[in-house]
């Protein structure tokens, strides 16, 4: 079978999201104060950690929809700790994994115009994959993980990474 959208998304954002579960596990197994984890910034103007979460989540979910055609799930960002946030990686991993991976086919020609404040931008969906999707979701996961890391989390590389 060929390599295709389902491959390249779906898998990908569920092992990532899994693995930013599991940096939060380690933050609290060392004793990080997760008040304190939940409000931490790289940079004064970026969002803080839960922000990151909940964007991860967006951006994966959002794909997914777009990608398959299918419902994008509402969730409100109203998550306040890290039991509250790992339930919304949970939930959004959980979609990932319920839509069929027949549904992707034909999505790298699916029209997807995202609506910013500023106006749209339109794509075709292996574009937007490639151009958007993934760069903009690990741009939050790459995030999380250098606001836990600057925070003391001793974390590496093999932990974002995960196993195969």
């Amino acid at each position: 079978m060929a390599f295709g959208l389902y491959d390249a998304s779906a898998p990908v954002f569920v092992r990532a999201l899994t693995n930013l579960s599991a940096l939060m596990d380690k933050a609290l197994s060392q004793g990080f104060d997760e008040a304190k984890l939940i409000e931490a910034r790289l940079a004064p103007d970026m969002r803080p950690f839960s922000s990151q979460i909940q964007l991860a989540s967006d951006s994966a979910k959002g794909a997914v929809a777009r990608l398959s055609g299918t419902e994008n799930p509402s969730m409100a960002d109203t998550e306040t700790g890290f039991a509250e946030l790992k339930g919304r990686i949970d939930a959004t991993v959980a979609f990932i994994k319920s839509v069929d991976a027949s549904a992707f086919d034909g999505g790298e020609d699916r029209d997807v115009v995202l609506k910013f404040p500023g106006g749209e931008q339109h794509f075709k969906g292996g574009a937007y994959l490639t151009g958007f999707a993934l760069p903009n979701f690990f741009f939050h996961v790459t995030t999380a993980y250098g606001i836990l890391r600057n925070a003391g989390v001793e974390i590496g590389k093999r932990d974002y990474l995960g196993t195969a």
